[in-house]
């Protein structure tokens, strides 16, 4: 009976990723009939939950195409570094800064992946409010040796919108990749009211809709969101020349939650410890 319920649950899982396949894919190949120069197009995930590490690199390569970068990041909400925005960044040589609240996922950081010694990556355990967020991007800044990071991307699931707010006082990147509410397309305006304590309850009141993102960003042009409507990319408009931009509500991406699903082999820590021994090993703080 185990051996039968066990080739059961390892269909149910093959089936479901064959499911998010397919569905990653017909939503990409639509955006690419109606938005040909959409950068969603080039989606594809190695450590990401979607199809986010595919739309950073082409945003970079564009951008690139008219100014030198930084190879910098920070990422707010790294998690365990199994499933976050900037993994691949790390193994591709970039230099970053990884933040998170949870104390579980950067003792394992630091266990498995830190240590004293190199500049590569800073890990840092922070909890972000208003009272702190100006100081520790200020760190990240003059750990990196620039304001001018390639990458900022956010997921707090809460106060995401008060906290970008906040950090582009300090910060002046070139993308940033934001979490948003899909379950209000534009040009519904909601966002989150500030609450320093928030955790979310796993109910759909989190962040902020599409629109406020783009009403609240001034200096940065909305040039994507990915397919399983999470994620938006923004990029900073003295560098928007190479992005064709469409209309926030053809770029909207409705939720499509069950497309996060990863697939293949299990990801692990190795290639970014062997990636990080190469140069010296990442410096963590507590």
């Amino acid at each position: 009976m185990l051996k039968i319920l066990d080739s059961l649950r390892r269909r149910w899982r093959l089936s479901r990723q064959c499911d998010a396949a397919r569905g990653t894919a017909a939503a990409r190949e639509e955006i690419r009939r109606v938005m040909p120069d959409n950068v969603a197009a080039s989606g594809w995930n190695s450590y990401s939950q979607c199809d986010e590490d595919g739309i950073i690199r082409e945003c970079l390569r564009r951008i690139a195409s008219t100014t030198l970068l930084s190879k910098t990041f920070i990422e707010v909400g790294c998690g365990n570094g199994l499933e976050n925005n900037t993994h691949q960044l790390v193994l591709d040589g970039f230099r970053g800064c990884w933040i998170d609240g949870s104390k579980e996922d950067i003792a394992r950081l630091h266990r498995e992946v830190a240590s004293d010694g190199s500049k590569r990556l800073l890990i840092q355990h922070r909890f972000l409010t208003k009272d702190n967020i100006i100081e520790v991007m200020g760190a990240c800044v003059k750990h990196l040796a620039t304001e001018d990071v390639d990458l900022f991307s956010l997921d707090i699931d809460g106060n995401d919108i008060h906290m970008v707010r906040a950090s582009l006082g300090v910060l002046k990147p070139k993308v940033l990749c934001v979490e948003y509410n899909g379950k209000f397309p534009p040009p519904t305006r909601l966002e989150m009211d500030y609450v320093a304590s928030h955790h979310w309850d796993l109910s759909d009141y989190f962040g902020a809709s599409l629109q406020s993102w783009v009403d609240a960003l001034s200096d940065y042009t909305l040039v994507s969101c990915n397919v399983s409507g999470v994620n938006a990319f923004f990029i900073r408009n003295d560098l928007k020349s190479p992005f064709t931009i469409y209309p926030p509500m053809a770029l909207y991406q409705p939720p499509r939650y069950w497309l996060v699903s990863q697939s293949g082999h299990p990801s692990s820590l190795r290639w970014l410890q062997a990636s990080l021994d190469k140069s010296g090993l990442a410096s963590p703080q507590r």
